[in-house]
């Protein structure tokens, strides 16, 4: 498969954590998206390769999307700080785990879009709730979750959080 497909949402209040994230070769839809990410910046949306520190970067090669545009440093630290910690680490243990192959990780690129929330205030609630959202989204990802019959089985008592009414 060229693309494997993942989403979770972890969390509640400001701190709230929602990835969406796409693994794949580098040398199709998904690698041509990551380079996309890395070349195309614009104000306010500064894409960032994960790393569990500088110099340190994880594999697959993994480049994080801001959902929303950040306003200020405040949104901006909490995304190169907490944010990157969670999905550098996230990404490295899934690796350990064997979530993704280890032999694939040369071959493999993964974009994550994340989400701060602009009065997210604790950093730690984001770190914790980034980690396990990015784990979550690898997983589903990488085992093809939810399959269609869990979704149609699910859909009728479906209850989104944020659907307003």
């Amino acid at each position: 498969m060229s693309m494997y497909i993942g989403e979770a949402l972890v969390g509640s209040d400001n701190e709230v954590a929602h990835i969406d994230l796409l693994i794949g070769s580098k040398d199709g839809p998904v690698g041509q998206a990551f380079a996309n990410a890395l070349a195309r910046q614009s104000e306010g949306h500064t894409n960032l390769l994960a790393v569990l520190e500088p110099n340190l970067a994880v594999k697959p090669a993994t480049v994080m999307i801001t959902k929303v545009t950040l306003k200020g440093s405040k949104q901006v630290i909490q995304m190169f700080g907490p944010a990157q910690a969670a999905v550098a680490e996230a990404v490295s243990d899934s690796v350990a785990d064997g979530v993704i192959p280890k032999d694939q990780c040369e071959d493999l690129v993964i974009v994550c879009g994340v989400f701060i929330h602009p009065a997210a205030a604790d950093d730690q609630k984001i770190y914790q709730f980034n980690y396990e959202a990015t784990k979550q989204a690898i997983a589903n990802a990488m085992s093809g979750k939810p399959s269609a019959d869990e979704m149609l089985a699910g859909r009728a008592n479906a209850s989104h959080p944020f659907k307003g009414f």
